[in-house]
């Protein structure tokens, strides 16, 4: 595969997730937005489908055979072996109750293995891009970018666990690996959904586990935390986006997470309940 692939892919990601950031705004902290619930019973706004519709496209236009992904609008087919995979807003939750800490994800894959991934912070003005090989940059506002790297600590109870929802683990029976990270960790803060994951890219938190994921909520990230040193996984310890659970952690702590989580892990997990899968 061509470094141009990946690097055009990762500037043109750039770019409509800064569009896409513009519009969601717009309707940031606005009374009057209605809150729709969707058949998983996730919140759903004007916000995340007109961001989509953007964002779909802007990718028509520029990649026109080109698969996309998206949370809101299904899947579309192409030719190139590349799809997009998107989450207009990843934390709606945050988003309708006026928390700025949702973002925009937009991953780009080829064959199987994810290559570029954005996320963008609307909200918050910052972003982290990354695409393989070309390392993970963040950006806060109009600075310069800065490269993006995971933290150093290498023993758990030193580490800074993130979380997205402690009911996620319940609901998906899997309380026991709630409870041990929480014993093990230095200390643990919800700060969860895509800039969890955020955090750890840019050496903020040492490592956030969730039970619950879907594709568009996991696939802008792999490349994140992979280029910035540290590893996206499933519990299982492979790098997919397609396994509904997953964990961002920097090289260190790698093993001994995997192996917490793997030790009280109970097998009748159902992560895709309804309501439980991250982004909402």
């Amino acid at each position: 595969m061509s470094d141009d692939a990946i690097q055009s892919r990762m500037t043109f990601a750039v770019e409509i997730a800064r569009q896409a950031g513009e519009l969601i705004m717009r309707y940031y902290q606005n009374p009057e937005l209605a809150v729709e619930l969707k058949n998983d019973a996730s919140p759903v706004t004007v916000a995340d489908r007109e961001a989509e519709r953007l964002m779909r496209e802007r990718i028509g236009e520029t990649f026109p055979d080109d698969a996309i992904l998206g949370e809101e609008f299904g899947e579309k087919a192409g030719t190139t072996g590349w799809r997009w995979i998107l989450d207009p807003v990843d934390g709606t939750k945050s988003f309708v109750h006026g928390v700025p800490l949702f973002g925009t994800l937009i991953g780009a894959e080829k064959d199987g293995r994810a290559e570029v991934g954005v996320c963008r912070m609307p909200a918050l003005d910052e972003m982290a891009y990354a695409g393989s090989g070309q390392g993970c940059w963040w950006q806060q506002g109009d600075a310069d970018p800065v490269e993006g790297r995971v933290t150093t600590v290498d023993k758990f109870s030193d580490a800074l666990l993130c979380y997205t929802s402690s009911g996620y683990f319940s609901g998906s029976s899997q309380s026991a690996v709630f409870d041990a990270l929480q014993t093990g960790c230095r200390i643990s803060r919800g700060w969860g959904d895509c800039y969890g994951h955020l955090l750890v890219a840019t050496g903020r938190a040492d490592v956030i586990v969730e039970p619950a994921l879907h594709p568009w909520d996991a696939a802008a990230l792999i490349p994140l935390v992979r280029e910035a040193g540290g590893h996206y996984l499933d519990w299982n310890g492979r790098e997919s986006f397609e396994s509904g659970n997953g964990m961002s952690v920097n090289d260190a702590l790698r093993d001994e997470v995997l192996s917490i989580v793997q030790q009280h892990i109970t097998s009748n997990s159902h992560a895709s309940q309804a309501g439980l899968v991250g982004g909402a």
